[in-house]
């Protein structure tokens, strides 16, 4: 059986962030060949095209990890309509400099919650176009807007009984969005 490691960038920051803990319940739910880790986005300096020339050190850690996994999962919050800063500044760093982008071919998924009726809908309309630039292939269906309520996670951080079997459906159709994508 093949083994598929997934590269999580998370777009919030704050400690006890929605979009992390959805992070980790995600991967509770995947299947057994999946493995996930977050990659640390906070540690990134600003992008600066002046940097192509000589690349930071934690860019190119950053980027080895991006291009050592096989799917991407981002996991966004909406921060004025909009991809946080701190995300959007992963994928500049991610794609440059010209010709060495870490991003390009990988299969990706979107994902995000957020305490709006609405989750993080235009977060993730957002991060799709940018996505269609950088050559990532992402799972148009089904989409997911997930509202953090009362519920929705358990004591343990899993997903909650009310939206367990939604949030498996998305899970089960991005596991065979990378598979297909790997072969």
């Amino acid at each position: 059986m093949s083994q598929y490691r997934i590269a999580v960038i998370v777009g919030s920051l704050r400690k006890d962030s929605f979009n992390k803990k959805l992070a980790h319940a995600v991967a509770k739910l995947a299947p057994p060949e999946f493995t996930f880790e977050q990659v640390e986005i906070g540690n990134l300096p600003l992008y600066n095209q002046d940097d192509d020339a000589q690349t930071p050190d934690a860019v190119l850690r950053f980027k080895e990890k991006i291009q050592a996994a096989d799917g991407l999962l981002f996991v966004t919050p909406e921060y004025n309509r909009s991809i946080p800063g701190v995300l959007k500044n992963a994928l500049d760093q991610g794609s440059r400099p010209y010709g060495k982008n870490a991003w390009a071919g990988k299969p990706g998924g979107v994902i995000g919650i957020s305490i709006g009726a609405i989750g993080t809908a235009l977060a993730q309309q957002h991060l799709r176009n940018v996505l269609v630039f950088l050559d990532v292939p992402t799972l148009a269906q089904p989409e997911i807007f997930l509202q953090a309520k009362e519920g929705f996670f358990d004591a343990d951080g899993s997903i909650g009984a009310g939206s367990k079997d939604f949030v498996q459906n998305w899970v089960n159709r991005y596991a065979d969005w990378v598979r297909k994508h790997k072969a």
